[in-house]
């Protein structure tokens, strides 16, 4: 839910908003084949040379709209020219829905692109999905950074309860950072933390210099409180294991157990805080997300920091130029809790809908370097992909947050997004505002756990 959201809201910033679009992937390569060393044409090359689909065809439907649609088909013109099929992409921004009706109607595109693993392991169990070819679970763990936990987010029951590998992740978005003006730092005299503690230090310090260390906003329509439940999470990937995080997704352990109450006053730690937030905590629930970093860029500066994932750009003031007037940082673990690199995020998921040696082969050419450094080139994409060149990507603010992605030792999906819709996009988002509010992190966690308890 929260993910789609983001989706359309900053879709919308940065396109001006889109419906649904289809359309046949044009023969048209944008980088010319062979003509950029940055590029492995190479594995372009042995992969064209391992299959002939001439006269097949595929269909990929996703939630790529607009010009994001463009980026899509501009690396599936690379497989057509390849193989000789003919491919066609479709984009709807109404794709959660649309998708449940295809599958069940038997009139699904080949392969289909989403953007909640909640969703594909739905249509797994119902027998909807088709397993992906042996061996690809193995390739991700040996080829992604963090594997395991890739492969684990596209593992589902099927029908008869047993788990298979279903969804390839390709295209992730990455929400552990934190935004910071190079400027104000250098001028202050601050340095990038490289722990927790670090970072908790030097809020301190802001604090000690007569400053403000943090710009924190919930406010999103009727949304608000989803900025909240991020922080909750990198709290909990900073305080606990990654198996704890999985049993409190999926509610084996409550939002009543003492390290989830934790974790949200390790939120608290920085929301509830007069002196390090602008405008006071009273700010905090009735600041839009959107208008929250603005802070970052009065003069003199009205915050230091903000922690916000990849897409907050969209939000920026008009010609703010990344790497300069704005960069950011890896949000750091705590070093002292060994937990190593932990990152947060989402992304969006292959999968086949409707099996087709075409489709195969698509899930195939997806393992290829060329078919991650195409998309990276035109901006838009990250991946934990260790063989792509990082050289690819189409600006630094991109190559910087990849290397983040690279070097972490866990990932995982926004939790919210992996709760039933009533506790993700519902009762955690309205606990939250109400935690910020006064009430105690202890009361939010109860109604928050009484609403898992009703659906049960």
């Amino acid at each position: 839910m929260k993910q789609s959201l983001l989706r359309g809201i900053a879709a919308m910033a940065l396109l001006g908003g889109t419906m649904t679009a289809t359309a046949a992937v044009s023969a048209d390569l944008v980088f010319p084949v062979g003509e950029d060393s940055k590029f492995n044409w190479a594995s372009y090359e042995e992969f064209a040379n391992k299959y002939d689909l001439s006269g097949q065809s595929l269909t990929v439907f996703g939630p790529f709209t607009g010009d994001e649609s463009a980026l899509i088909e501009n690396v599936a013109a690379y497989f057509a020219a390849a193989t000789g099929a003919t491919v066609a992409y479709a984009g709807s921004d109404s794709f959660e829905q649309q998708i449940v009706i295809d599958t069940q109607a038997g009139s699904a595109a080949n392969i289909a692109a989403f953007p909640q693993p909640g969703l594909a392991a739905d249509l797994a169990s119902k027998g909807l999905l088709t397993a992906l070819p042996d061996g690809m679970d193995q390739w991700v763990v040996d080829n992604y950074a963090a594997g395991q936990s890739w492969v684990d987010l596209g593992t589902y029951a099927n029908q008869n309860g047993q788990d298979e590998f279903y969804g390839f992740f390709y295209k992730v978005d990455l929400k552990s950072l934190v935004w910071y003006s190079p400027d104000n730092f250098e001028d202050a005299g601050y340095e990038i933390p490289e722990s927790l503690e670090e970072l908790k230090a030097l809020t301190d310090q802001i604090v000690a210099d007569g400053e403000t260390p943090w710009c924190i906003g919930l406010g999103s329509g009727a949304a608000t409180g989803w900025p909240a439940t991020d922080w909750v999470e990198e709290m909990m990937l900073r305080t606990q294991p990654p198996s704890l995080y999985d049993s409190w997704v999926s509610n084996e352990t409550p939002f009543t157990d003492e390290r989830i109450v934790a974790a949200i006053e390790e939120f608290g730690a920085f929301a509830l805080n007069e002196d390090y937030v602008d405008g006071g905590v009273v700010s905090v629930g009735s600041t839009d997300f959107r208008d929250s970093p603005k802070g970052l860029f009065t003069s003199p500066p009205k915050c230091y920091m903000h922690r916000q994932a990849s897409f907050i750009p969209a939000f920026f003031p008009e010609g703010t130029e990344l790497g300069v007037d704005v960069d950011f940082f890896y949000f750091p673990a705590y070093e002292s809790k060994d937990l190593g690199k932990p990152v947060l995020g989402a992304g969006v998921l292959y999968a086949i809908t409707n099996p087709s040696p075409a489709a195969n082969a698509f899930m195939d050419f997806l393992t290829t370097p060329i078919a991650h450094e195409l998309w990276m080139a035109q901006g838009g994409f990250l991946t934990p992909y260790k063989e792509a060149n990082v050289e690819a990507y189409a600006s630094d603010a991109l190559r910087g947050q990849g290397e983040i992605l690279l070097n972490a030792t866990t990932f995982r999906f926004d939790a919210s997004d992996l709760m039933p819709g009533k506790i993700g996009a519902g009762s955690f988002w309205t606990g939250m505002v109400d935690y910020v509010g006064g009430k105690p992190a202890t009361e939010v966690a109860a109604e928050i756990q009484a609403t898992w308890d009703a659906l049960k």
